[in-house]
């Protein structure tokens, strides 16, 4: 399969060329044709499967061929909502790199910043829209978006929506919208209230299911620290040490934990910055900038906020804290080793994270290899092993006997 067979039309196969991209990602082959006849799509789908430009390079080609036609006068077309900046701000430049050669209009808008730039853009004319739910609300009610000439609208990442508490937002966003449109919806899972949601929004959809990543890439070799909860500041320290680590995302679970991280690495010498939900959107972008142009060595994400990061060449992911649900693991330690590029990913597990490693190991199918060879390993062997000083003596020799219980570190649950 490759692009050329998704009678993708010229501009945007040259765009697709420029970015590198050689062949569709499932979730592309499935979409692109659906869309492109117009019909209605719940996909469901993770971030990190190209989803993404499955839904925009097909936009783009619907908005191009009926604009070249006079079908379609100047006006926002398209509307696509997603829960955060950093995504929303993903997306445009998404629609910035394979619309290259269509001459749509495309801008985005998103809290936290003042509205007037957005609004003067949004006064000079736009074909597509990008927006996060807050802000577009605070928009559409003084009349500065009008979205009576839509046809396509695209809902993203439905379930987040649901924990950041955005639905009612989107609720009230949809009852503004135009009956009839063409709907692209979008959830990496899909409870009762995000079925019931779809059901009311689309009409004889086309289902894509895409099955949740439960691999890691080839190109990221990953390692395991076990380590006490109160070593792990002291790990980190002697891990920053290497020079061979260039730069390290670091991601932790907590707004308060980001800072605390984040002052405890510039106290010791290293350069590092925080994103998250409290910072401004100047202050985050400002961040990642710093980190992309190589001005910061480390920048410390929740994972929240780190959702659409795109870095070619960051060397190495760090999971300060194990998250609580698998898949996260396969998402965080997926911003390393892209584009075909190695990378490496550490993590620092301590006696109360075990049960989510567990969790990690069944989804991946394989155990992470065990660092111990470090100040800090954590005394107690991981996942039910019992220690070596609390076993009874044997009279044989045990299987898991010298340099045999380091191999078997970690592999028993």
């Amino acid at each position: 399969m490759t692009f050329e067979n998704l009678n993708l039309i010229t501009p945007i196969l040259l765009a697709i060329k420029t970015k590198g991209y050689t062949a569709p990602t499932p979730i592309q082959a499935q979409a692109i044709p659906i869309i492109l006849q117009g019909r209605d799509l719940l996909g469901c789908a993770q971030t990190g499967t190209g989803k993404t430009a499955a839904f925009a390079m097909p936009i783009l080609q619907i908005l191009h061929e009926n604009r070249k036609i006079g079908r379609w006068p100047k006006g926002i077309k398209t509307l696509i909502i997603t829960p955060t900046r950093e995504l929303a701000i993903q997306i445009d430049e998404s629609f910035a790199a394979y619309g290259k050669g269509t001459n749509l209009r495309h801008t985005v808008i998103f809290g936290g910043v003042r509205q007037h730039a957005q609004v003067r853009k949004l006064k000079a004319g736009v074909d597509i829209l990008v927006a996060t739910p807050g802000r577009l609300l605070d928009l559409m009610n003084p009349g500065f978006v009008n979205l009576s000439d839509l046809k396509i609208f695209t809902l993203d990442e439905a379930d987040r929506m649901l924990d950041m508490g955005f639905i009612h937002d989107v609720k009230k966003i949809i009852a503004k919208l135009p009956p009839r449109r063409q709907t692209l919806f979008f959830s990496a899972t899909m409870p009762p209230v995000i079925t019931n949601l779809a059901e009311k929004l689309l009409t004889n959809p086309e289902r894509i299911e895409i099955s949740p990543v439960s691999s890691t890439a080839d190109t990221v070799t990953q390692h395991l620290y076990m380590v006490e909860k109160g070593d792990k500041k002291s790990l980190l320290t002697h891990v920053l040490k290497n020079d061979e680590i260039p730069s390290a995302l670091i991601f932790v679970r907590t707004k308060h934990g980001a800072d605390k991280i984040t002052k405890f690495i510039n106290q010791s010498g290293v350069n590092a910055e925080a994103i998250h939900g409290n910072k401004s959107q100047n202050a985050r972008q400002k961040a990642l900038k710093n980190f992309k142009d190589k001005k910061t060595r480390v920048l410390v994400a929740t994972d929240i906020a780190a959702r659409g990061i795109d870095i070619n060449e960051l060397s190495h992911v760090i999971n300060f804290e194990i998250p609580n649900e698998p898949e996260t693991y396969i998402h965080r330690i997926g911003r390393t080793g892209r584009a075909e590029k190695s990378g490496i990913a550490l993590s620092f597990c301590d006696r109360d994270e075990q049960k989510y490693l567990r969790d990690i190991h069944k989804l991946i199918d394989k155990k992470i290899p065990v660092i111990d060879e470090h100040p800090f390993h954590m005394k107690v062997a991981p996942l039910g092993m019992t220690p070596k000083s609390s076993r009874k003596p044997q009279h044989r020799r045990s299987q898991f006997s010298g340099n045999n219980r380091r191999r078997s570190f970690g592999q028993r649950r």
